[in-house]
């Protein structure tokens, strides 16, 4: 069967145009590495808009405001609650996190592809809002590795600890609601980066690509 190659749903490649931009939703339990691959990313020079969410936590030594977090009073995060600024939030071990619309809709608008890194909760909401966003899964090797790696860190409490195992017990559970799932073992970050960006390409080249577009997160 021959294609219209006027038909607006074939990727604009065929017609020697730029592809469509993605909206790539990394997730995964705490600690897996997420952030640790987003920087890598960055490090690496991927040419992605990398989307800066915002909490009300405090800065952690080594984190760089606008970078790694937009750090808010409480009282400002409440503020664009109300203004209806954010795609999706949530109260997170007792922090508020939220992912500011306008990350999204400029770098959409401008034609960059979006990657950014939510809970499993929060990847829900994104597909509910955009259907075709690229869902990853991030794993660790095994689960007591992840532990390990929780423990590691010793920014929690014990209670805290305690209760991101528990959490990471369930999220591992949701993988099926995810298209992709990629495996971050222990010292092999750049391996994980790599499938990262392997999905991507290869979502790049579909005959009938994901469609998103700044207009859904008005």
């Amino acid at each position: 069967m021959r294609a219209d190659m006027d038909d607006p749903g074939l990727n604009p490649l065929v017609r020697g145009q730029q592809p469509s931009p993605l909206l790539v939703i990394l997730s995964g339990p705490s600690g897996v590495g997420k952030d640790a691959a987003l920087m890598r990313m960055r490090e690496l020079g991927f040419p992605f808009h990398f989307v800066v969410t915002a909490t009300d936590r405090p800065e952690r030594p080594g984190e760089i405001a606008g970078v790694d977090y937009h750090f808010l009073s409480t009282a400002q995060f409440r503020q664009m609650i109300e203004r209806n600024e954010f795609v999706e939030w949530a109260e997170v071990y007792g922090q508020l996190k939220g992912i500011p619309k306008t990350e999204i809709r400029d770098a959409l608008g401008s034609g960059k592809d979006v990657v950014m890194r939510v809970d499993v909760q929060g990847a829900a909401t994104i597909r509910s809002i955009a259907p075709d966003a690229i869902l990853i899964f991030m794993i660790p090797a095994n689960f007591d590795e992840l532990r390990d790696r929780l423990r590691w860190r010793r920014t929690d409490s014990s209670e805290d600890l305690e209760r991101r195992i528990d959490t990471a017990r369930h999220e591992l559970e949701r993988i099926g609601d995810f298209d992709y799932v990629v495996v971050n073992e222990e010292a092999r970050l750049d391996e994980a980066v790599g499938q990262i960006r392997s999905i991507i390409r290869a979502e790049k080249q579909r005959v009938r690509p994901r469609q998103v577009g700044p207009s859904q997160f008005l």
